[in-house]
């Protein structure tokens, strides 16, 4: 057994981190392979690119935070190895346990004591008016959004080819199960459950009122386009990363990914447990 560790070097307490965590596996006799930016944390020669580890191990650790994990998601490319989020600091929707919790995380490890939990993901691919094609992957969701310009703008959404609405708004949100308690939420969408076969398409600030968000099934194919060939371009970002210009004529179609992430969970670490404690929950 092998874990492959991802570790984000600029969030404090990094090194502290990994150190412990990496004692924490070899007391266990259990063999890390690191990847470039923590190999350097340790001031160690080497490291891996991201699917060169995920070959080279059996799990995967993501040492940060939810940000972490999304970048991770990118980085190891298509991967069915379990991939655990330790996060420094408090627990996070996507996150494990938190670094303070390495020892239950290596046993776990050892003893195979851990879950998985299938995560969808979503496959975006930009086509440009050019011809162009480029292709994406998002953990939490992709965004269609104004970009240099303070006004809303116009665009448009299909659902399987059929015309959902024309938005005035600052932009639209397509999320998986996994990003609804993310961008989604904070525009007013609803909270699913990572097990659900869905996607919410959320519009960000829209000029009417009655425009809200709607859960469609993950079979679905939705495309997003500009309407407008007088305003500026667009941006598009998937994971809030990978921001791409849009210009009228482009077109980005919407879908279920091939593959999914299998997010290791430990026992007592349950997404609702995550609600509870991110969202403040409390009894009445």
């Amino acid at each position: 057994m092998t874990v492959g560790i991802i570790a984000n070097t600029e969030k404090a307490g990094a090194r502290i981190a990994l150190d412990r965590l990496t004692s924490a596996l070899s007391i266990r006799g259990i063999p890390t392979r690191l990847d470039r930016e923590a190999a350097a944390l340790c001031g160690l020669p080497g490291g891996m690119d991201g699917p060169a580890l995920a070959a080279a191990s059996d799990v995967i650790a993501v040492l940060g935070g939810d940000g972490t994990m999304l970048n991770a998601v990118a980085k190891l490319g298509a991967t069915d190895k379990p991939v655990a989020g330790i996060n420094i600091g408090t627990l996070g929707f996507l996150t494990s346990c938190t670094d303070d919790e390495v020892e239950l995380f290596a046993e776990a490890v050892l003893s195979g004591g851990y879950a998985t939990s299938r995560r969808t993901l979503l496959s975006a691919k930009v086509k440009g008016i050019d011809g162009s094609e480029k292709d994406f992957l998002a953990l939490n969701e992709v965004v269609l959004a104004r970009g240099q310009t303070g006004r809303l703008v116009s665009l448009s959404a299909y659902v399987d080819g059929d015309l959902l609405n024309n938005y005035r708004a600052d932009g639209l949100i397509v999320a998986t199960p996994t990003g609804s308690t993310a961008y989604s939420l904070s525009a007013g969408g609803p909270l699913i459950s990572p097990s659900a076969a869905a996607f919410v398409i959320t519009p960000i600030c829209p000029h009417t009122l009655s425009q809200r968000s709607l859960i469609v099934g993950d079979d679905t194919l939705i495309e997003l386009a500009p309407e407008n060939a007088d305003e500026a371009p667009m941006l598009f970002t998937v994971d809030g990363r990978d921001c791409v210009s849009i210009h009228h004529g482009d077109r980005i179609e919407v879908r279920k990914a091939g593959q999914v992430l299998n997010l290791l969970r430990l026992p007592g670490h349950s997404f609702y447990e995550a609600l509870r404690q991110k969202l403040n929950w409390r009894g009445g």
